[in-house]
């Protein structure tokens, strides 16, 4: 059985998502605020965290922060704010998905499941792959890792998705619906803000200058492609 931590100050959403989570047998545990959230995440594995940005206290992006300095665990983030800057703000800090307050149920537990299969597809047992080695860049399958000048790190699903989906069309254009559909697993909706906030935290990582990227390029009006000489 999978397991999720929802940090909410909502009690009663909370009760409301373990309840609708259980009937696709997903387990949850809750807390309401975001420093219990952290004990708790120190205390037990798991799959997925739903995290609300509006606490009092450690609001949701101050706990997101604290959170990808110690877990690459996939977040969904929950918020009653409709607009685009809180929306980039948390994929840019490390967000891999977000839903907006009041959300459908049904749209929750279908982006819960597809954030989860994904974080958990190459963990399977016997589901080993070589790894992909690019000039100084290794993208560990296994270990969702990958290796630069700077070191050996995980990446959180949707920037390892990205990076993985890239590199294997190697010098192949890709556009930014064909990205999305792969890496976010659904129809494609005319809104770059997530591609371009997980791409811009992936090069942060993996390019030894982010303002002149080396591995993933910039198709202007297109999308991307992953360098072809590399």
């Amino acid at each position: 059985m999978s397991k999720i931590l929802i940090i909410d100050d909502d009690k009663e959403l909370c009760v409301l998502i373990r309840q609708s989570v259980a009937a696709e047998n997903i387990d949850a545990d809750s807390c309401y605020s975001g420093v219990d959230g952290l004990v708790m995440l120190e205390k037990s594995d798991y799959q997925l965290i739903l995290l609300d940005v509006m606490m009092p206290g450690m609001d949701g992006f101050q706990t997101m922060e604290k959170i990808r300095k110690q877990s690459s665990v996939p977040i969904l983030m929950l918020t009653s704010k409709n607009d685009s800057t809180s929306k980039v703000r948390g994929l840019r800090s490390g967000a891999d998905d977000y839903l907006t307050k009041p959300f459908d149920m049904e749209e929750l537990i279908a982006r819960v499941v597809s954030l989860i299969r994904r974080y958990t597809r190459f963990n399977l047992a016997g589901d080993h792959s070589r790894p992909l080695t690019y000039q100084g860049l290794t993208i560990d399958l296994d270990s969702r890792s990958v290796t630069t000048q700077n070191g050996t790190f995980e990446l959180p699903p949707k920037e390892f998705d990205l990076l993985l989906f890239c590199a294997k069309n190697q010098g192949k254009i890709l556009t930014k619906q064909q990205i999305y559909e792969e890496v976010w697993g659904e129809p494609y909706v005319y809104d770059d803000s997530n591609i371009m906030a997980i791409i811009s935290r992936l090069r942060k990582k993996i390019e030894p200058d982010s303002g002149k990227p080396f591995y993933i390029q910039t198709i202007k009006g297109i999308g991307y492609r992953f360098n072809k000489e590399v």
